[in-house]
């Protein structure tokens, strides 16, 4: 028995392989970037900015957005979006440092986190996935009902943490062979999504749903369940992060993760993955995390305004666009 190959299939192969050579190429250059700013950070501060404090700090604050990230970029490759999930933060921090929550300890406190962040990742689910809603209606309005029920809660105060054994999580006897939990933490989900994505049918019916829903529905696959999937995924990995910052600043505010939506959109795209859909690399979303927390770094360093700030990011994120765009229309040709 002679077994065919389906008419097409070598070329798909071949845009495959383009497409990943591609992906290699763009993380080859963020790797650059990034070694260009570390060099301009060692240049210009070369005491502060090369301490071992400096870096394990840098490292730390990159990891409370890298998991947000994480989530963020299934959801972008999905051909979804998610507003909210600065919002969310700060929600499940402030919920989770409660007088009543704090009360139940380290345990307390973790449960409460992740459990806000699912039940918002869910409202948001089933708004998408069942209600027909469009992404970026449904998510901004969890992006202002959520602020609006964190400083509800708050009554615009700040809500310290007095459990021990969250604080002693943050102090550096805490670190392992140097390396903060924190970023330990963010390596686990930063493995994890890798894996889902890149090795399991979710992540293969995840970018089937952002490539062509159509498709993707008469292929079999339940569409509405998968994005709902997805935006708990998202939920989840925001609980983790106001966890990490609750024990990052011992406190709970309802300005947590302010901009925390752009800072995830930015990084994935610059990493990556494409905004319509289709396509996504976490690997290249953790590089575009640590640019952006090397760059507010080193401008803090040097005490730039922020304003500027703001500005390279913008630049920054107008030229990942444009590459992407040419991108997709070589691999398209």
């Amino acid at each position: 028995m002679t077994l065919t190959t389906p008419a097409g299939a070598p070329a798909r192969e071949g845009r495959r392989r383009a497409l990943g050579l591609k992906a290699d190429v763009r993380n080859l250059s963020l790797l650059g970037v990034l070694a260009a700013l570390v060099a301009v950070g060692g240049f210009t501060r070369p005491a502060e900015f090369l301490a071992t404090s400096n870096l394990q700090l840098v490292l730390t604050q990159a990891s409370v957005i890298g998991v947000v990230t994480v989530g963020m970029t299934f959801v972008i490759t999905s051909g979804g979006i998610d507003l909210s999930v600065g919002a969310i933060v700060a929600l499940a921090s402030v919920w989770a440092t409660t007088l009543a929550t704090q009360e139940f300890g380290f345990a307390g406190i973790l449960f409460t986190a992740v459990a806000v962040g699912l039940g918002c990742g869910l409202v948001n689910g089933v708004l998408v996935a069942y209600g027909g809603m469009v992404p970026f209606i449904a998510t901004l309005a969890m992006l202002a009902s959520a602020r609006g029920l964190a400083l509800q809660i708050t009554d615009g105060k700040t809500q310290i943490v007095t459990v021990p054994s969250v604080l002693d999580l943050g102090v550096p006897d805490a670190y392992v062979l140097g390396i903060p939990p924190l970023v330990l933490v963010f390596a686990a989900v930063t493995a994890a999504g890798w894996l889902l994505l890149n090795r399991t049918t979710f992540g293969r019916r995840t970018i089937a749903v952002g490539g062509n829903p159509e498709a993707a529905r008469l292929a079999g696959i339940d569409v509405r369940r998968q994005r709902l999937s997805l935006y708990l995924l998202s939920g989840l990995c925001c609980g983790i992060a106001a966890f990490l910052l609750i024990v990052l600043a011992g406190s709970g505010q309802n300005t947590n993760g302010n901009l925390y939506e752009l800072d995830a959109i930015a990084a994935a795209i610059i990493g990556g993955t494409l905004l319509s859909g289709g396509r996504g690399t976490i690997v290249g979303s953790v590089l575009g995390v640590l640019v952006f927390t090397t760059i507010t770094n080193i401008f803090a360093l040097n005490n730039l305004q922020s304003d500027v700030q703001q500005i390279a990011k913008g630049a920054i994120i107008v030229a990942a666009v444009l590459v992407q765009r040419r991108t997709v229309r070589d691999g398209d040709a």
